[in-house]
């Protein structure tokens, strides 16, 4: 009990130091959010007036301790250059974004564990050099450098995937929710779902491959470690096959570091997709952070910046319990 409340104030302390940082940074930051609003010839009347309306003509202390009440009792305020309630356009751009972060870390794991397995199991043969050659190439190219390759390659050279957008509107969207992909499913719309993973495909990919390379490198470390174990050396007296005590012994004690890594590299990932869905047009909150920061949208920023500390410390939390189910020594010490 004392161990959760530690980490529930290590959040709260957290998401406060965020929320500061970003707040006083915004702020001080060159560029006036209140003359983009404004027409040409608007008067000093009009000007004080925005001001007041938005809370900037109190100082910095004042205008922080205004928008933390409101925060905590839900309210985000209202975004500058779109007019709506930033809460209600953040929380309706997530759910893309979540299902394209998924997506990509789905396919980093299929990818990384592959990779390290099949290492592993062809130690110290050309295939496992292979494997190394392959993690450095997919490790130093970065994510954004990955979607202009894969945009030349399946977008222009080879038209296969969609190239922009996150569904195409020609098809009939009877989405109830913003999870399109997860509801298409539900509701047996493969068309749907071909189509949004045709848009999906791309972006994901480039965000997945550096993820899938750190992946495979720390699981073949640790499943190199694991098949000196006793336990490994007792299987293959039974008679097992490699492979099977690869993947039926070392792997379920192999993947515990890996499982801790996976989780700080998602929110690192999420992170990645302001670039990505810029890139490939996608509908989702990374891309509204950039248009936010173009248009000096103070309270859109706050709000993005906000929910983005929120998954990350959740993520990290999720990480920790799920940890602590796996590894016995740590849920009864």
């Amino acid at each position: 009990m004392n161990a959760a409340l530690v980490r529930l104030l290590t959040t709260l302390i957290t998401l406060f130091g965020v929320a500061v940082i970003v707040f006083v940074v915004i702020r001080i930051a060159p560029g006036d959010p209140i003359a983009m609003m404004l027409p040409p010839g608007a008067t000093d009347a009009d000007i004080a007036r925005l001001e007041a309306l938005y809370g900037l003509d109190k100082s910095i202390p004042e205008q922080f301790l205004l928008w933390l009440g409101n925060v905590v009792q839900g309210d985000f305020g209202t975004s500058i250059s779109l007019r709506q309630d930033v809460a209600k356009i953040v929380l309706s751009r997530l759910p893309a974004t979540l299902e394209l972060s998924l997506l990509a870390l789905v396919i980093a794991v299929l990818i990384g564990g592959s990779a390290a397995i099949f290492a592993a199991r062809f130690r110290d043969t050309p295939a496992e050099a292979t494997i190394d050659v392959a993690d450095g190439i997919a490790l130093s190219i970065p994510d954004f450098l990955w979607g202009l390759t894969f945009i030349l390659l399946f977008g222009v050279a080879f038209p296969i995937f969609e190239i922009s957008g996150r569904v195409s509107p020609r098809l009939d969207l009877p989405f109830v929710t913003n999870f399109y992909l997860l509801e298409a499913i539900v509701r047996l719309r493969f068309d749907l779902v071909l189509d949004l993973l045709s848009h999906m495909a791309m972006p994901a990919l480039a965000l997945a491959l550096p993820l899938a390379a750190v992946i495979a490198q720390l699981l073949k470390t640790s499943l190199k470690e694991a098949m000196t174990q006793d336990y490994v050396m007792l299987a293959r007296t039974r008679g097992f096959g490699q492979t099977r005590v690869i993947v039926r012994e070392a792997l379920k004690n192999a993947a515990l570091p890996t499982l801790t890594l996976i989780g700080v590299q998602f929110t690192f990932l999420i992170g990645g997709t302001v670039i990505i869905e810029r890139l490939f047009s996608y509908e989702g909150l990374g891309n509204l952070a950039i248009d936010a920061v173009i248009n000096r949208d103070l309270p859109l920023i706050q709000g993005i910046v906000i929910l983005f500390a929120v998954l990350f410390v959740a993520i990290n939390l999720g990480v920790d319990l799920l940890y602590a189910v796996l590894n016995p020594r740590l849920r009864h010490g």
